[in-house]
């Protein structure tokens, strides 16, 4: 599988190694494994690296961190060579009625389920919802100020990683998911400031969120040091990115078990912010 320091990746593999199932993980640098997860070493930006992590796979799970598209039809060849699936984590903001999509992040996510569907492989799209662990990113500002400052983004169902992972285990694991498409939402439309006062409440303090112009926002992330696409393909999803109320049950149908809630994603990892 690809992405498996992300948060979602992360989870897959302990969701994996739990039920006894063999997995490999890709990494670009080789590290010492986990226990129970076998670590290959490889590049997405450098298909002819992939070989190794490819032998005797069945079912890749992929994760394409890349803005771009280039290189992604070579890496699914590769692929293709030694996996008859694929599995890939999407967007919920793709829309597949769209000549464009709203944004460059829902653009690049189009785009790769139209090569995944042209490659030749069995195929499966999860289209997740803003996950949950995203706003790990604002901990600094949580220790520091007790005020997340940024720009202010549609609210949306907000997705728990843990739940993602355990959709991505059940289509990985089982027949059945040929040509799906499920859209994974949390049980509840959550905004930015709903989100922040359910960390503060985890970590039992009073936090808030004050939005900002884009253009502060802008210059506060390269100064973090983010590549200047990345804020610019973000900040463009944060201004375009419209409200959504919409929530399925596709957690609950595929895993048996409700979505969590983002109270609870934070409760659970107020850790994180204290």
């Amino acid at each position: 599988m690809t992405g498996a320091t992300g948060n979602v990746g992360q989870e897959i593999l302990a969701q994996l190694v739990s039920v006894g199932r063999p997995v490999r993980a890709l990494v670009r640098k080789a590290r010492r494994p986990a226990s129970g997860v076998e670590v290959a070493e490889g590049d997405l930006s450098r298909p002819d690296t992939l070989e190794s992590a490819l032998l005797d796979v069945e079912t890749v799970f992929l994760v394409w961190p890349f803005l771009t598209t280039e290189g992604a039809s070579a890496v699914l060849d590769a692929i293709q060579g030694h996996a008859r699936r694929v599995v890939y984590l999407s967007s919920s903001g793709v829309n597949a009625e769209a000549g464009r999509q709203s944004d460059p992040i829902n653009q690049l996510h189009a785009d790769m389920e139209s090569l995944i569907e042209r490659s030749g492989l069995q195929w499966t799209f999860l289209r997740a919802n803003t996950i949950a662990s995203n706003t790990r990113g604002w901990a600094a500002q949580i220790r520091g100020t007790g005020v997340v400052r940024g720009p202010d983004i549609a609210a949306t169902a907000v997705v728990d990683p843990r739940d993602v992972a355990a959709v991505a285990v059940r289509v990985l694991l089982d027949d059945g998911h040929k040509g799906a498409t499920y859209v994974l939402t949390g049980p509840e439309v959550v905004s930015r400031a709903q989100q922040v006062r359910a960390i503060g409440e985890a970590v039992g303090r009073p936090l808030r969120f004050e939005e900002v112009p884009v253009e502060i926002a802008r210059e506060q992330m390269l100064a973090d040091g983010r590549p200047p696409a990345l804020v610019e393909a973000l900040l463009a999803s944060a201004e375009t990115r419209p409200h959504s109320g919409l929530i399925t049950s596709a957690v609950e149908e595929i895993t048996g078990t409700p979505a969590r809630t983002f109270r609870q994603w934070a409760a659970d990892h107020a850790g994180d912010f204290r």
